[in-house]
């Protein structure tokens, strides 16, 4: 059963003057039941002042439904149970009760998206549901700024699905209602959104494990590489294979820019280039990422080869500079994808190169018979996330 509020209630969970409620009852915003008010209600009020500070005026918003022109009433659906209102603690009283620290708690607000509160502003209903994790990671000694990164970095990715899933609602939904002049209670479909949104949901969350799996499969594989390591147990491969990163600069912008069609021909083309091009010299794409592309090569010259012919190639598509990073050493496979150090400081090294470089560990020119390719010493380097200076070359064609 819907919850019945009272008018303080509703106003203290929309975070607004119980007058500021009352008047848009009068204007037929909310309800017009003098005495008690519904969660949807709140969401109305919610919403109102949004467009209010959007420019709208409530009395122009107020007439608009009254004439059947607009109305909220989409905002009783179960799936914008997640517009969240205000509660009754303070980030300063809620960091009393729960021992974590002020400045913590304030980070959840800013990961959202929002504007960065201050102690004596009150939580919203949807923040406190972070409280838990945060709790339980301080309790086991988790460091703050490493929660912190956590929590922004889990804001960022968030949002970018949510503004996806936006453009998506909007022009798979509403432009085309609009466009068939369906009326105001058909433009947002409710209905639709009470079926699909849980089950974008279970997908999200299913798409979310299968990547924390394959996390932690690198995290463990990595621990039993130290171990090993520490134990003198080491690879006997006469010759280890070599793991490349490709990435493009700024590919996925370039890709935003250019509109989805045509985004579409240009990864299909990218993705017909790189296949054929690892192929041809005993490798394969094992994923994308993004901006670039993960090979596996049973050998590094030929490797090496293959990734300068793609550093010219994909320029000449008419696509950004790439910037290149192989190493050769032991990797481990599981479930089409391949773990290890060999994989992490290929990675750190495409990172570390400039458009238009291929550089490579000398493991990697020293197993390289490609008469034609010269490799130049840059010197040792360090790597973010890589332990000790590395010897980096800049592989070229001779």
């Amino acid at each position: 059963m819907t919850e019945q509020l009272t008018l303080e209630q509703a106003a203290e969970r929309a975070g607004v003057e119980p007058s500021y409620l009352q008047r848009l009852q009068e204007l037929g915003i909310v309800a017009d039941d003098n005495r008690t008010f519904a969660d949807g209600d709140v969401r109305r009020a919610l919403t109102a002042r949004s467009l209010e500070g959007a420019g709208i005026p409530l009395d122009t918003l107020g007439d608009a439904m009254k004439r059947g022109a607009l109305n909220l009433n989409f905002l009783d659906s179960e799936a914008y149970e997640r517009f969240a209102g205000l509660c009754d603690e303070t980030f300063r009283q809620v960091s009393e009760r729960t021992g974590i620290p002020v400045e913590l708690l304030m980070v959840i607000r800013e990961a959202i998206g929002m504007a960065q509160p201050s102690p004596d502003d009150r939580m919203r209903e949807d923040e406190l549901g972070v409280l838990p994790f945060l709790e339980t990671q301080i309790a086991a000694g988790f460091r703050s700024p490493a929660i912190e990164r956590l929590l922004r970095v889990t804001g960022d990715a968030t949002r970018r699905i949510s503004e996806q899933e936006a453009a998506w609602w909007r022009s798979e939904v509403i432009e085309p209602a609009m466009a068939a002049g369906k009326g105001a209670d058909d433009i947002a479909n409710p209905e639709l959104s009470d079926t699909i949104s849980p089950l974008a949901e279970r997908a999200m969350l299913a798409i979310y494990h299968a990547q924390q799996a394959r996390e932690w499969t690198a995290n463990i594989i990595g621990g039993f590489e130290s171990v090993m390591a520490k134990a003198g147990i080491h690879s006997r491969l006469e010759q280890p294979p070599a793991i490349c990163f490709l990435d493009i600069t700024g590919y996925t912008r370039l890709t935003q820019e250019m509109g989805d069609d045509a985004a579409a021909d240009l990864a299909a083309n990218v993705s017909r280039l790189v296949q054929r091009t690892s192929v041809e010299h005993g490798g394969k794409p094992i994923k994308w990422l993004g901006d670039g592309v993960m090979f596996y090569f049973d050998h590094p010259g030929p490797g090496v080869r293959a990734a300068l012919q793609m550093a010219d190639a994909i320029p000449a598509a008419g696509l950004p500079p790439v910037h290149v990073g192989m190493s050769s050493g032991p990797v481990l496979f599981q479930q089409g994808d391949y773990f290890g150090q060999t994989v992490n400081l290929s990675a750190r090294i495409a990172d570390y190169a400039r458009p238009g470089e291929v550089l490579v560990t000398r493991s990697v020119a020293d197993a390289s018979e490609e008469k034609d390719i010269g490799f130049r010493a840059i010197g040792p380097v360090d790597l973010k996330g890589v332990a000790g200076s590395v010897e980096l070359l800049l592989a070229h064609p001779n």
